[in-house]
């Protein structure tokens, strides 16, 4: 977990992670090149330069707001006819990101470098981030991690199928509780011999860590870069709607498992039916998959359970257990945290000191890994912040008001479950549009949440249906490093792997619509 999945989506332009898409070769000098999506730095500040100019074009009108939530109230749209002057337009793009990491709501309803007022900018988001950026590279940092992966499949290793489940189920826990995904990179060279050593292909090594950590993202609890930036937007808790995120997860990830071991008892018992077939070296990889592991230390152990605790307890601290348990008293047994962004990077911070004591790092192996891990993050939190600074534009400019009206008239007659899945088909284009996870999710969720309201459906519905949707896309994205990265390491052919992959997206798309379907009608 050397950096962040969003990390490397900024730097290098994927849904997840970064890569190339491979188009037409253009020749200059005699060498080829191929196309390079652009990176999420690149999208976001076209969709801020688009979202400015649209501005002198679109109408200006706003909400009445409800007192108390201060969400808008349907139906009551109003054009205001606000002339602002282009030095005042200007002045906002010039400012947009800073005002998207620290600008307050003003008395007037425009967002800036206010004296005083609400917060609106993602400075919390931000600092959660590199906080848990910090805290998630430490523990890699140690080699628990690594160790403990290792120790499992050499545990399991005369269990094939078993070890597949295992591996998948742990690669899950990561991709829903922290977005782990090129995190995962480091695993190809552990399971590629063996997986070939236990009678297996390439495809199901690559299978087991692709699929296993991609549903965990699509079915994501507590991810604090899907999830977690989604529902900061959305103006809502973490933990809210945290119950139908796991049985998500719960349907999902068995699903991922089966049509791995399936395909991975067809090519055991068939080595013909292998869609990747024999690729030179593995003789000699097998000859040294089972190799022994060595045992966890006690501070590798010790490690692994601050981390797993850690994570336990900011689910506790997240979920609104009151509103679990409606009715009961849990509020006033200390069960009812509250707990939101600066309290969360807080606690990563203070537990990632624990983890690199524990794991005996030294004075200067804390420092050093610290400034590490927040370097790594800092690009996610900036894709984050170019993202709400888009946000910021269409408040200043007076057009969110318009845009919401116009979507409130197409939704107003749907049925809470066709709101549902059209929240999940809307967002699947906007994963490919904007590639990274938080840029889409600070991008999106001021405009797509509100909808709820207008349809008489929970905000955390439409950030389960963005998750969904973008776990969906990221299964499969051919701008992803994660994906043509593993890809590469495992040398399996990128069609190779949509032969294998795509029915089981499909399922797994359709499976999500109808649960975010049912969902919104409950």
């Amino acid at each position: 977990m050397s950096i962040s999945h969003e990390a490397e989506e900024s730097t290098q332009g994927s849904s997840r992670g970064g890569g190339r898409t491979k188009g037409a070769a253009t020749r200059n000098g005699g060498k080829q090149k191929s196309f390079r999506f652009p990176s999420a730095f690149t999208v976001l500040f076209g969709v801020t330069i688009a979202v400015w100019g649209l501005a002198f074009a679109i109408p200006t009108g706003s909400y009445e707001t409800d007192a108390e939530t201060g969400r808008p109230i349907p139906g009551s749209y109003e054009r205001t006819d606000t002339a602002l002057s282009f030095g005042d337009r200007l002045m906002d793009l010039f400012l947009a990101p800073i005002n998207g990491l620290y600008g307050v709501m003003g008395a007037e309803g425009k967002i800036g470098p206010y004296e005083s007022g609400e917060l609106f900018g993602a400075a919390g988001v931000f600092m959660f981030v590199l906080a848990i950026g910090v805290f998630i590279t430490m523990a890699m940092q140690t080699g628990a991690i690594d160790n403990g992966v290792a120790r499992v499949a050499q545990r399991l290793s005369g269990r094939g199928t078993v070890l597949i489940a295992a591996l998948m189920v742990l690669f899950s826990i990561g991709g829903t509780t922290e977005g782990m995904a090129e995190e995962t990179l480091g695993f190809y060279a552990l399971l590629i011999p063996l997986m070939l050593a236990l009678g297996y292909d390439r495809m199901v090594a690559a299978a087991t860590i692709l699929v296993g950590a991609g549903i965990g993202v699509l079915a994501s609890t507590v991810n604090p870069f899907a999830t977690g930036v989604a529902s900061d937007a959305a103006d809502i808790s973490l933990g809210d709607g945290i119950v139908l995120r796991f049985v998500m997860y719960l349907v999902l990830v068995p699903i991922g498992v089966w049509w791995v071991v399936r395909y991975a008892r067809k090519v055991k018992a068939d080595p013909a039916r292998s869609l990747v077939g024999a690729v030179e070296g593995d003789d000699e990889l097998r000859s040294h998959g089972l190799r022994e592991v060595p045992r966890l230390t006690g501070r590798e152990k010790s490690v692994l359970t601050i981390v797993a605790l850690t994570f336990a307890f900011m689910i506790f601290a997240i979920v609104p257990w009151a509103q679990v348990f409606e009715g009961s008293d849990a509020a006033s047994y200390g069960w009812q945290l509250d707990w939101y962004f600066p309290e969360l990077a807080a606690l990563f911070i203070v537990m990632a000191l624990v983890v690199g004591l524990v794991g005996g790092l030294g004075e200067k192996g804390l420092t050093d890994t610290i400034a590490k891990g927040a370097g790594d993050f800092v690009a996610v939190g900036l894709i984050i912040v170019l993202a709400r600074g888009v946000t910021v534009i269409m408040n200043n400019s007076e057009i969110t008001g318009t845009i919401l009206n116009s979507m409130e008239s197409a939704v107003e007659n749907t049925s809470s479950g066709v709101f549902g899945a059209l929240m999940f088909v809307v967002n699947i284009p906007l994963a490919f549009l904007v590639p990274s996870t938080s840029g889409h999710a600070a991008l999106a969720m001021p405009i797509l949440a509100p909808l709820a309201d207008f349809a008489g459906v929970e905000r955390h519905m439409v950030v389960t249906a963005f998750q969904s949707a973008s776990g969906v896309v990221n299964l499969i994205t051919p701008t992803s490093a994660v994906v043509m990265g593993g890809l590469a390491l495992a040398k399996v052919r990128y069609d190779q792997y949509l032969r294998f992959v795509l029915p089981l997206v499909g399922v797994l798309a359709v499976l999500s619509a109808a649960t975010i379907a049912i969902g919104s009608a409950l």
